[in-house]
């Protein structure tokens, strides 16, 4: 779609993955004027730039946007990433949703009645700004002593993409969690692998997927809201779920963890027992952070990098609404199925801000 000349709206959504679209849903349902910018040249958001292997924890049924649930896709329990893809650029088109891309957002910041939203394509005003970029841009990896020694190739999760580059070579898989697990069981397929966690990994149950997490999520949230203790939800069962590749992983006997290596050699990794070990590569599937920096006008970030919320909304800027970062942005807001559930209600807040701003 072509850009147009910014002006003024009712609300600027930062970002067209699943959270910006689960937004744009319900802003069109209560009929507010609203424009999604996105900085990407096509849709699908993240989703685009997963590893060739992914598949989704659970059907796709257990994971919509509002309104429209995601198409089975044949032959696929569990739909790849392409097929995800697929479906966000339909549900675009399905609910003809105001996308203008790419548009990058530089900053937002107080212009006194209004938020301005600075892009490369002039600046937007906005009575409401909905920031929903995500983390896939922002990956995390930690500083670690011999980083800049090591004559190997290092790479994070995000440069990740299929096994066959690192054929025959010996690579070392740094993290304990599901895209550590999923990219130890893809690599070695075609390589020797060692796998290293700062601690000792967790996995579910076997017959845990994506519809139990969605249960147990679903009853948390449910506690919370009735002022029940908190029991940990999905943390309770693990960290890792067992899809097929992880399964096979297993019965390969590859799915067994080092403890995290105190130093990289130039060759390799050491740890401070004596111990070293020869390697090739490294990828680093240690997480992302939220891709936060366009507010950084607004000067609302704490120490641990997000910013404090009341639900979706900023407890400093009520005007800033933060969607798809996490459940400290609203219950397993980064999901497909949770990008629906804190956008409604996230919506709904602003829908009566609006109207008490006009009053």
């Amino acid at each position: 779609m072509e850009v147009v000349v910014p002006e003024a709206r009712d609300v600027v959504v930062i970002g067209g993955g699943q959270a910006g679209l689960a937004a744009g849903y319900f802003l069109r349902r209560a009929q507010l004027d609203f424009v999604i910018l996105d900085d990407r040249p096509e849709p699908g958001g993240a989703w685009r730039h997963y590893w060739d292997s992914l598949r989704l924890f659970s059907p796709a049924e257990y994971s919509p946007l509002p309104g429209w649930w995601m198409p089975r896709q044949p032959g696929e329990e569990f739909p790849t990433a392409d097929h995800v893809v697929e479906y966000l650029a339909a549900y675009e088109r399905r609910y003809q949703l105001p996308v203008q891309r790419p548009v990058r957002v530089d900053g937002v910041h107080d212009a006194g009645a209004w938020l301005a939203v600075d892009t490369d394509r002039g600046t937007w005003r906005a009575h409401i700004v909905v920031s929903a970029t995500g983390t896939w841009s922002q990956p995390h990896r930690p500083s670690h002593p011999g980083s800049e020694v090591f004559a190997g190739r290092q790479l994070h999760t995000e440069s990740y993409r299929c096994p066959k580059e690192f054929a025959d070579q010996h690579v070392v898989i740094v993290g304990g969690g599901n895209s550590g697990a999923q990219i130890l069981a893809d690599v070695s397929t075609v390589a020797e692998t060692t796998w290293v966690t700062a601690q000792p990994p967790r996995f579910m149950p076997d017959d845990v997927d994506g519809r139990v997490l969605f249960d147990v999520a679903t009853q948390r949230e449910a506690a919370r809201r009735a002022g029940l203790p908190d029991d940990g939800g999905t943390r309770q069962l693990g960290d890792i779920v067992m899809v097929p590749s992880v399964l096979q992983a297993r019965q390969r006997g590859v799915l067994h963890a080092e403890p995290m290596f105190d130093r990289l050699t130039e060759r390799g990794i050491a740890w401070d027992d004596g111990r070293e070990l020869d390697c090739d590569a490294i990828i680093w599937c240690t997480g992302f952070r939220p891709a936060l920096r366009h507010l950084a006008p607004l000067g609302l970030r704490t120490d641990n990098g997000t910013i404090p919320t009341d639900g979706s909304r900023s407890v400093e800027e009520p005007r800033l609404h933060l969607l798809g970062y996490g459940d400290w942005t609203g219950w397993a807001s980064a999901t497909l199925v949770g990008a629906a559930r804190t956008a409604k209600p996230a919506v709904a807040d602003i829908a009566q801000h609006l109207s008490r701003s006009a009053d």
